[in-house]
């Protein structure tokens, strides 16, 4: 990796301002799922260790802008301080004559989690006079660390207009990140296959072109692989299609050749529910009213087959209605046999795709689990993010 981390830097006796990714579930002021906080703990362990005071900084969900007792991130401090077992302060504003005073009193040790930046108008903003009072309570001495890579493709104050301030390195997280994604785009072990899933096709058009010309086989599922049955003149029923892209997906299968492959059976259901009736049936058959929900059997196996001589493995995307356990086979399917894949490096690249790993129980043996969902996809299509452009070069 190119840009400067935690290790080329002296922390010792510095005020640290780091941007985490907090952005985690929260249920009756309880933290319910802790991964991406546990994510962050080598990078803050390791500022602690050489001497530094940590001010972290995170969002959590969208409140708008202002505050709202819904997104507080004080449960995520109480969460914290069992992790790290030492005590962390909680300031109950972002900024301001509070937050200044808990920063100012902070000695080499210490950990003081910020309010949620999306509580002030200027974070989205990426207003300057926002970022200037958050790199403050740092100090003349401070330091900014980012360690968020799930919020790195998006140029807010606490992401990108610190580092107009303070000197600005990356966490071990992000440096993770970067690195894994990196090798998918310039040195992956060959073959290469990659798989794409979810609900639309028009969001990831340029992924898609980007892993054409990368993967030596791009695997389509879910519901973006209707509007290219669509393009092939297959009626697809009631499901989901983009019909204003359907042109971009018959140019894109002209143009793969047979690089891109598309499921050959699917599981269709007679309405959008839990409960649905549900019925294999080979692409092309699906009756009027019924809707496509998953990859049928036929399909897992054709891609299991592509996947067995694979090195390198990138997966973003369910390949079905997962939440649906009726519909859900095929996504599962597909994790397990990701998972089980001795000798290939396998990275998730965040989102649903991850939920899926975690629920077939095979997270444990996926190589590299992504922690941004549309940070990966735009790192994927080889577009510069805001949050990684601003830290310094090595």
């Amino acid at each position: 990796m190119r840009k400067k981390t935690i290790r080329d830097v002296d922390v010792r006796g510095r005020k640290v301002l780091v941007r985490v990714d907090f952005n985690v579930p929260i249920q009756d002021g309880k933290v319910v799922d802790d991964t991406r906080i546990r994510a962050a703990l080598p990078t803050i362990q390791y500022l602690l260790d050489h001497g530094a005071a940590v001010i972290l900084m995170s969002h959590l969900g969208r409140p708008k802008g202002k505050p709202d007792p819904k997104y507080s991130l004080r449960p995520v401090a109480e969460h914290l301080a069992t992790l790290l077992g030492r005590p962390v302060k909680f300031s109950p504003e972002t900024v301001g004559p509070q937050a200044e005073a808990m920063a100012q009193a902070l000695k080499p040790g210490d950990v003081l989690l910020l309010e949620n930046t999306r509580f002030h108008p200027g974070e989205r903003k990426n207003d300057p006079e926002f970022a200037r009072q958050l790199a403050a309570l740092a100090g003349p001495n401070g330091l900014f660390v980012n360690d968020a890579f799930g919020s790195a493709h998006r140029a807010h104050a606490s992401v990108v207009g610190v580092a107009q301030y303070l000197p600005a390195v990356a966490g071990f997280l992000m440096e993770k990140e970067l690195d894994f994604l990196g090798r998918l785009l310039t040195s992956p072990d060959r073959p290469f296959v990659a798989i794409l899933g979810g609900a639309k096709i028009s969001d990831k058009i340029g992924v898609i072109r980007s892993l054409l010309e990368k993967a030596d086989k791009l695997l389509i599922g879910g519901g973006m692989a209707n509007t290219f049955f669509k393009a092939q003149g297959y009626d697809v029923g009631d499901s989901l299609v983009e019909d204003d892209v359907v042109d971009v997906a018959r140019e894109l299968l002209e143009s793969a050749g047979d690089a891109l492959i598309l499921p050959v059976d699917v599981v269709i259901a007679d309405r959008f529910a839990p409960d649905a009736e549900r019925r294999v049936v080979p692409v092309g058959n699906i009756p009027a009213g019924w809707r496509i929900l998953d990859i049928g059997p036929k399909s897992v196996e054709r891609f299991k087959a592509e996947l067995q001589a694979a090195k390198t493995v990138f997966w973003n995307g369910p390949m079905g209605v997962f939440e649906f356990p009726r519909f859900a086979e095929g996504t599962f399917a597909i994790a397990r046999a990701v998972a089980s894949l001795e000798n290939a490096v396998t990275v998730i690249g965040g989102g649903d795709s991850v939920s899926a790993v975690k629920q077939a129980g095979v997270a444990d043996k996926i190589t590299h689990i992504s922690t941004g969902g549309g940070a990966s996809l735009e790192f994927i299509e080889g577009k510069e993010l805001p949050g990684v452009a601003v830290l310094e070069d090595k």
